[in-house]
C-alpha cells in the first residue's frame, strides 16, 4: 500500500512529460509533413550522383 504513495506521483510526472512533448512537437511543426522525408531519401542519391558525374566529366575534358 505504501507504494501507492510513490508510484502514483511518479505517474503523474511521466504522464505530464509526456503530453508536454506532444505539444512541443505540435508546436515546432513535428507533424506537419509526414510523408515528404520518406519520399526524399529516395531523390537525394540522384542528386548527388547527378553532381559527381558531372564533376567527373568536367576534370576529364582538362
Amino acid at each position: 500500500m505504501n507504494i501507492l504513495f510513490l508510484l502514483i506521483p511518479l505517474s503523474l510526472i511521466l504522464l505530464s512529460l509526456a503530453v508536454w512533448a506532444f505539444f512541443w512537437a505540435v508546436k515546432h511543426d513535428q507533424f506537419e509533413d509526414l510523408e515528404g522525408p520518406a519520399y526524399s531519401i529516395l531523390f537525394d542519391d540522384e542528386d548527388e550522383v547527378k553532381k559527381s558525374t558531372a564533376e567527373d566529366s568536367d576534370q576529364s575534358e582538362k
